[in-house]
């Protein structure tokens, strides 16, 4: 019986008196493997160094769950409340707070108590108790329905299916949680690279190119956020495809947006250092389980009140980091009073400017140097779409906007995030309004500083040329 067998050597192993909470991995996993088949379970030392749980379970590549294994007479139950504290006062309790914050389905143990989170909340009313350690005796009392109640988790724990997204706060706020991890991630390992290193010569890029005095826990927050949209960016290029995975991304970026493209190729692809990679896998099957079509529902629509891809990045940014928001200037002005100006500025082309077409007349450059989630872009372009209807020349649209708005439409934007999100609003706008992008047309959204200097047209390295072409 593989419980038995593994109480058997977590015994002896306690008997031994010298054991620790990896000892007891191999007897973990020989029990997962067997309980569990044909999941297979892995444990790598070398990720969890960088803060990831002891064990994913796994069939076919697909994360089914993970398992964080402690020593064998931890109080879980006291790291447990101090997790859902505000602000949890030992390290255990951080790790597991941002456990049950970002994976979805976790088992949390010391080999003899079982308990089992799905959402982050508890799924049991109280844990698997199998076994106590009797440390006067040296002999572990043995539950005596140990046998059929952890089989019992374990396979409910294997076969739980997770809960599909289907909103945009929720969608924002699980890509929050996971790139504040994979920053995290990112920077540790940075540290632990020389300067030769890929982390590195991408940060000298991003100072050449973009901000010259980076630091490396702003680059690992750019960093994680490339990979985070990226893979958000190729999700919404496929999403009805029923599985998505990181390798499917690199090329499911649309072309509209050339930068993200090229650096998604860069640095999520088959050589994405294995520290950071099993992270970016859990991101990407919560993509995979994310109904993107509910999601990205109102993305383009123009008859709205509210904007959800405001909604979207603003939450993501508040779970994210909310400093970098009054850091880097992200504030957003309210829609009403984008309408205002757009129609505003329409008027003055009209009146003062001797521009009877406003912002459609074809000779007017449009930029805006700051475009966020390109909220006025947005808004500039259903302007132009409603001029063109109420002068009859709604059949025009496509070869319109090929010709006569895409090589005078720009905007300029600092932030991995919004520049993401822009390119999605303003491109799925487009096609709402039924126009078909060309194989290798892109748009006019570019991510730079606009307060910089332009970088210089030699790059010595390959990564400084993709973000200054982007």
């Amino acid at each position: 019986m593989p419980v038995k067998t593994f109480l058997a050597e977590v015994e002896r192993h306690l008997k031994d008196g010298n054991a620790t909470e990896h000892t007891y991995r191999p007897a973990l996993q020989k029990l997962f493997d067997t309980v569990l088949a044909p999941a297979t379970a892995t444990n790598e030392p070398k990720h969890a160094a960088y803060g990831a749980p002891d064990f994913i379970i796994q069939q076919s590549n697909t994360p089914l769950g993970h398992v964080e294994a402690k020593d064998v007479g931890v109080d879980l139950e006291k790291i447990i409340a101090d997790s859902e504290k505000d602000k949890p006062l030992t390290d255990n309790g951080r790790q597991l707070r941002r456990y049950r914050a970002a994976l979805p389905n976790l088992v949390y143990t010391d080999g003899l108590v079982w308990y089992w989170f799905v959402g982050g909340a508890a799924r049991l009313e109280q844990p698997v108790q199998i076994a106590s350690w009797d440390k006067a005796r040296k002999k572990l009392n043995v539950s005596t329905t140990a046998t059929s109640e952890l089989p019992k988790l374990l396979t409910q724990f294997a076969n739980q299916k997770s809960t599909t997204v289907n909103t945009p706060i929720d969608l924002a706020r699980r890509l929050a949680q996971v790139a504040r991890w994979l920053h995290d991630v990112i920077v540790e390992v940075f540290k632990n690279q020389d300067e030769q290193g890929d982390l590195h010569q991408q940060l000298e890029a991003f100072r050449k190119t973009l901000l010259p005095t980076l630091t490396p826990n702003e680059f690992a927050d750019m960093y994680a956020q490339t990979i985070v949209y990226g893979l958000f960016a190729a999700r919404v290029a496929g999403p009805t495809k029923p599985t998505f995975t990181r390798m499917d991304a690199a090329g499911a970026i649309p072309k509209t947006n050339p930068f993200l493209r090229r650096l998604f190729q860069e640095i999520a692809g088959y050589d994405l250092d294995e520290r950071v990679a099993w992270l970016v896998n859990n991101c990407a099957y919560l993509l995979e389980r994310t109904d993107m079509e509910v999601v990205l529902r109102d993305f383009g629509k123009a008859t709205r009140q509210e904007d959800p891809v405001v909604h979207f990045y603003e939450t993501f940014l508040a779970a994210y980091d909310p400093k970098l928001r009054e850091v880097r200037g992200v504030y957003y002005t309210p829609e009403p009073v984008v309408s205002y100006i757009v129609r505003s500025v329409d008027a003055l082309l009209r009146t003062r400017f001797n521009k009877p077409m406003g912002l459609a007349d074809d000779k007017t450059i449009i930029l805006d140097p700051a475009t966020g989630t390109a909220t006025f872009l947005h808004a500039i372009v259903q302007h132009i779409y409603t001029t063109l209807v109420e002068q009859g020349l709604a059949g025009t649209w496509n070869s319109y906007v090929a010709q006569k708005l895409l090589p005078r439409l720009f905007g300029f934007e600092l932030l991995m995030a919004p520049y993401t999100v822009a390119h999605l609003k303003v491109g799925l706008l487009l096609q709402e309004l039924g126009y078909t992008f060309a194989s290798n047309e892109r748009l006019g959204i570019y991510l730079t500083n606009t307060l910089a200097d332009a970088p210089t047209g030699q790059q010595t390295l390959a990564f400084a040329e993709y973000i200054a072409t982007g």
